[in-house]
């Protein structure tokens, strides 16, 4: 299959590089992605039941289920980016998905909660590699702004799975044990497997491929690190992974514990989750026009300035439950916002080595976001102040690494005058 755009001799550009139109490259792409998010957002109801039945003594220990999936996601993806850049996309996608779907299953079985634990990490891998692939995919497909289109609706149809998915959770608990959760994400990941193997073609040809080599992975980690733009949104890619990670590991705390909000936790992050997806409609809407550097660094003050605000708020007690909830859907609204476009921003540079540099700037966003994040969660003391005081410092030290990126300069950059001069992104 040929793009309009093909010219002799070049690979097919746009989703048809992989043999789909282009809605079904949003919906699969997406598909393939959101089985991280429902591997983590399903379990949110479930956490005080598996607590219970593994016998765990510290309530915010029960984070950890949450916790270490984002570590084993993290720390995996460099080993997945240079495998995918080697050997392309697809063997290195359908792998994952297969051990994603695997280790599901034995996690319906486990007796001890040191035992899940180490499943969760091991599910975290498998995952790794599915959005390491799907996010190179959509790398070797697309390019600047278009990039940042169609990701902004890729999260659209991703974000349908938080917002659904505990109230999933919700339903499997009244009907049956927290083990038949992991059935379900069994089930899900074989069928995403079967669907990648009958449909989707390979989007790196073998003459783009690079060596498998311990000099081609330290010269990909070169390339990252030295360059200013990918370096310095990565460091706020870490710090609002960070962020997110700390809302999902206490927000069951936090509208359980501090609200009392019981079986309406579904519901309730259903909204906030329902915040995110608009804003990444609107994104998607408005990129084009305005460009990536001047929605995001707007949203990362403004994000901060909220988080700020609600913090001072928490100081002098517990703020209202509708005042707080207003608070962290706009908090998220923003979030979504700033990572979309701080991804494609980052990788922009980056697309002779795309793999790898989603790797990368995966691994050391993940990682660090879960360590930050988590770190944030087990300071959980009843209230909301610990949360909404790490988003404040995630938020203002973001603004700092954006500024040393950007050479002091907000809102703009030479590549945002054109569309088209998007492909550039080096200093």
């Amino acid at each position: 299959m040929t793009s309009p755009t093909t010219t002799e001799g070049t690979a097919p550009s746009g989703s048809t590089r992989i043999g789909l139109g282009f809605l079904e490259f949003v919906i699969t792409i997406a598909l393939m992605t959101a089985s991280v998010a429902m591997a983590i957002d399903i379990m949110l109801p479930a956490l005080p039941a598996m607590g219970t039945a593994l016998n765990v003594t510290d309530p915010n220990d029960v984070q950890l289920v949450i916790g270490v999936f984002f570590l084993g996601f993290g720390v995996s993806q460099i080993v997945f980016g240079s495998l995918s850049d080697a050997f392309g996309r697809r063997a290195t996608l359908l792998a994952g998905l297969a051990f994603y779907a695997f280790t599901m299953f034995l996690a319906a079985f486990v007796q001890d909660f040191q035992s899940l634990l180490i499943l969760r990490f091991i599910q975290g891998i498998g995952a790794a590699a599915v959005r390491i692939n799907s996010m190179a995919i959509v790398r070797d497909c697309f390019g600047g702004r278009d990039m940042a289109r169609v990701m902004s609706y890729v999260f659209i149809v991703f974000m349908v799975v938080p917002i659904v998915a505990p109230s999933v959770g919700q339903l499997i608990i009244s009907v049956a044990t927290w083990h038949w959760i992991f059935i379900a994400l069994g089930v899900i990941g074989g069928i995403l497997f079967v669907w990648a193997l009958l449909r989707m073609k390979e989007s790196l040809p073998v003459s783009e491929r690079q060596p498998l080599s311990v000099a081609a992975v330290t010269s990909g980690f070169k390339t990252v690190l030295t360059n200013r733009i990918t370096c310095g949104y990565m460091i706020g890619l870490t710090l609002f992974t960070a962020v997110i990670c700390a809302y999902v590991v206490t927000v069951q705390q936090v509208f359980g514990v501090v609200y009392g909000l019981g079986e309406w936790l579904p519901l309730a992050f259903a909204g906030t989750a329902g915040g995110i997806a608009i804003a990444n409609f609107a994104n998607g809407y408005f990129v084009r026009s305005f460009g990536m550097r001047r929605i995001s660094h707007v949203a990362m003050i403004l994000f901060t300035l909220v988080a700020i605000a609600i913090g001072l708020y928490a100081l002098a007690g517990r703020p209202p439950f509708v005042v707080a909830y207003i608070a962290f859907t706009l908090l998220l609204m923003f979030f979504a916002v700033i990572a979309t476009n701080f991804t494609a921003i980052s990788l922009e540079p980056m697309g002779h080595i795309a793999g790898t540099a989603t790797a990368i700037t995966g691994f050391v966003s993940t990682t660090g976001g879960a360590l930050l994040g988590g770190a944030i969660g087990q300071m959980f003391d009843g209230t909301i102040l610990p949360l909404v005081a790490g988003f404040a410092v995630f938020g203002a030290l973001t603004i700092l690494a954006t500024l040393w990126a950007e050479n002091g300069k907000l809102f703009t950059h030479p590549s945002d005058d054109h569309a088209t001069a998007d492909h550039g992104g080096h200093m």
